[in-house]
């Protein structure tokens, strides 16, 4: 595809990378990741590879499934990535088409859930449960269920699936390859760095998998199961 079959709207946003002062990435201050959240994460990674070895070992899934655990569940901080995220949606939400739109809000707002649901697990953790320097997966169960938060778990799980599948649709667009071809030095002039290399990854690791619906149903019927047996009071919730 031709850069000239790019959507109008689509180089009015990165002219406005390249020169609207307003686009200028802001920086976040004092991103060190919390020790306590690091440890969470850390954990969060190692129960996923656990789940989903059989995934990872499929060469179709394994860049998708490695791009999960180092970009989205690692422990790293992604505030500028994830405040960038934000501030793009602020300032060119008019110029976005609305496939676009809808999936970076969905995104943003499965970002706040998820932290607010990781805040709400590190205070049972580390304050009600005495967590010190390791969490076991009974800790993890017991700290699910003393949060009390079900229907946001279950809303997380969808929130993850729906925009899985969303960005599957345009893993083998040429369009999109277009796009973040046009967009990489205007985004990169403008800061926005961690943003860009993020999707850029994303895009990478998607194309390989050729049945995107085999794995984005996979992660929800077994994230589901899991959430179900933590509430149930399953002694081995994570044995799938």
């Amino acid at each position: 595809m031709s850069e000239g079959q790019v959507p109008k709207d689509l180089f009015r946003l990165f002219s406005d990378l390249r020169h609207h002062q307003g686009a200028l990435q802001q920086p976040v201050q004092g991103t060190e990741l919390d020790p306590q959240l690091a440890l969470l994460r850390q954990w969060q990674s190692e129960r996923l590879a656990r789940t989903y070895t059989d995934l990872l070992a499929d060469k179709q899934y394994n860049a998708i499934c490695q791009f999960f655990l180092s970009d989205i569940y690692a422990p790293r901080d992604f505030s500028q990535r994830d405040q960038d995220a934000q501030d793009l949606y602020g300032l060119f939400r008019r110029y976005l088409p609305e496939a676009m739109l809808g999936l970076l809000a969905d995104t943003i707002q499965l970002n706040s859930l998820t932290s607010r649901l990781d805040l709400a697990l590190l205070q049972v953790l580390f304050e009600d449960l005495h967590i010190q320097n390791a969490i076991s997966g009974e800790a993890y169960a017991q700290a699910y269920r003393l949060c009390d938060n079900y229907a946001d778990r279950k809303l997380q799980i969808e929130l993850l699936a729906k925009i899985m599948s969303e960005v599957s649709k345009g893993a083998h667009n040429p369009l999109v390859e277009a796009a973040l071809r046009l967009a990489k030095k205007p985004a990169k002039q403008a800061g926005w760095v961690d943003l860009y290399d993020f999707l850029r990854r994303g895009y990478d690791a998607c194309k390989p998998a050729r049945n995107f619906k085999h794995f984005v149903s996979t992660i929800e019927q077994r994230e589901m199961s899991i959430l179900e047996k933590i509430y149930a009071g399953n002694p081995d919730p994570f044995d799938i």
